[in-house]
């Protein structure tokens, strides 16, 4: 079993950084899942006789790494589910893209239908039958010769969305060779889910989480960590409402 890296836990909650690779939730592969190594993990530290109860209430893709909350009791559940689905929960990813271009200041607004054909989502000129709609924000932080790096904010949030919806903008994300990506980074994209801000389930209380990118980040493009930690955070704090 891999080791899990547990930023925060109580009672209630578990906030664990997802590295790449790992299955989200079991499927039909049979791979070990984070899932499943949570439940372990708190059965045994817990001594929790048979299966411990933990609450999956949003997923990361098997090769996006980054954070995830999940439920430790029934009642945390249904209030994070509901934290989700109101979008009052704000989640900001980090990615490297490919092909470098001109980049306007400011949040940039990117609104698509998306239509899911088997395991991939594509986006669609107008409104169809088995369509959604897609809309995130993305925020210019560096680039150099080949990539550049961004910061994105889901509004939505649909499978595969960020990845369909660069790729789609002829920027796919580093890695990510299913929607176009020329580069190979091995098991994981350069994806990281990297800001997680959310009220607490069962106290009054805004939990607020950051984690630094991959170390596979740095090697496609140079950046200083402080720096970008500082950034991402007063970038997510400050992102407009409404």
């Amino acid at each position: 079993m891999e080791t899990l890296k547990i930023l925060y836990e109580d009672n209630h909650i578990i906030v664990v950084d997802k590295p790449a690779g790992i299955l989200t939730q079991g499927d039909y592969s049979g791979d070990e899942s984070l899932l499943e190594m949570i439940k372990e993990y708190i059965r045994i530290k817990y001594n929790k006789p048979g299966e411990a109860f933990t609450g999956l209430v949003h997923r990361l893709d098997k090769p996006v790494s980054g954070l995830l909350v999940f439920a430790r009791t029934s009642k945390a559940a249904a209030r994070l589910q509901k934290e989700f689905t109101s979008g009052r929960i704000k989640k900001f990813y980090l990615a490297v893209l490919e092909n470098n271009g001109p980049q306007k200041d400011g949040w940039n607004r990117v609104e698509n239908f998306l239509v899911r054909e088997r395991d991939i989502t594509r986006i669609t000129r107008n409104s169809s039958p088995g369509s959604e709609k897609g809309i995130l924000y993305y925020h210019h932080l560096a680039s150099d010769g080949r990539y550049s790096l961004v910061l994105i904010r889901l509004e939505t949030g649909k499978k595969h969305q960020i990845r369909a919806q660069m790729a789609g903008m002829g920027k796919p994300v580093v890695g990510d060779k299913k929607y176009g990506a020329k580069s190979d980074t091995g098991i994981s994209i350069l994806l990281h889910s990297t800001y997680l801000s959310f009220n607490h389930p069962t106290k009054d209380e805004i939990m607020k989480f950051y984690s630094p990118p991959p170390a596979l980040f740095d090697e496609r493009i140079k950046f200083d960590s402080d720096k970008m930690a500082h950034r991402v955070r007063e970038l997510a704090e400050n992102f407009p409402s409404g």
